[in-house]
């Protein structure tokens, strides 16, 4: 059985530069780069915080040339991406 994949949801700043994406490079990156992302969300480097829940986590593609800022819920099931940068 294949390891359950976490849902991903956007911020509503998020979505706004999901829906700016206009090539079909910068959408299959950002694609390949939430696959990875949702297969194992802890993936990303934890940004130093205050001590403040919910905690940023930090993904870079440098080959795909994308940074995600997201966090995951208590349960580990959903992340919420928070900045996309392509």
């Amino acid at each position: 059985m294949a390891p359950r994949r976490a849902q991903i949801a956007f911020s509503d700043s998020a979505a706004k530069q999901l829906e700016d994406l206009t090539t079909e490079r910068e959408l299959h990156a950002l694609d390949r780069t939430l696959v990875a992302i949702s297969v194992n969300p802890e993936i990303g480097v934890l940004i130093p915080a205050d001590g403040t829940r919910p905690e940023l986590r930090q993904y870079t593609d440098e080959i795909e040339d994308v940074r995600v800022l997201y966090f995951i819920t208590a349960l580990r099931t959903v992340v919420v991406v928070a900045y996309i940068e392509t």
